[in-house]
């Protein structure tokens, strides 16, 4: 029978053979498995959605989670991804509302890799999208202004 340690290297060696992974990716893969690996010969029961709650220590530091071309999901480790939103609602039912208070990321964060973010910013001022919001700026503004002239 395979020890934990060979048994560990052999289920990483496959998830990074049809995924593509970094170094870090492939050390936090590692350890993840050989402490689920470890429980379960212990014969602890191991329920890691279940274990995750409001306060629970996060797997990754926010510089390691907030990569320039990709996000790691704090929670599981899942990554490769673009934006979490979907994946926080798709596998641990959370908003990113709740995500944000659960791991203290401030609102200034946003929660999709830094490439992305600036793929979509350049998107939006293609589009002219910013010259629409300052008008709408303005109408509220005098909208606003002629509410204060009536009440004199």
């Amino acid at each position: 029978m395979a020890t934990v340690l060979e048994m560990t290297a052999d289920i990483v060696a496959s998830h990074a053979r049809t995924a593509p992974m970094t170094t870090d990716d492939i050390l936090l893969e590692l350890r993840k498995v050989y402490a689920a690996l470890r429980s379960i010969e212990s014969g602890a029961a191991v329920d890691a959605p279940a274990a995750v709650g409001e306060g629970s220590v996060p797997l990754l530091t926010l510089k390691q989670a907030f990569k320039t071309n990709e996000v790691i999901c704090m929670l599981c480790g899942k990554g490769g991804m673009k934006t979490l939103t979907r994946h926080l609602n798709q596998a641990h039912q959370l908003k990113p509302s709740q995500y944000r208070k659960q791991f203290n990321i401030p609102k200034t964060q946003s929660l999709m890799s830094k490439s992305y973010a600036l793929k979509r910013k350049e998107i939006a001022a293609g589009m002219d999208l910013g010259a629409n919001l300052a008008k709408a700026r303005e109408a509220r503004q005098i909208i606003i202004q002629k509410g204060k002239g009536k009440k004199k």
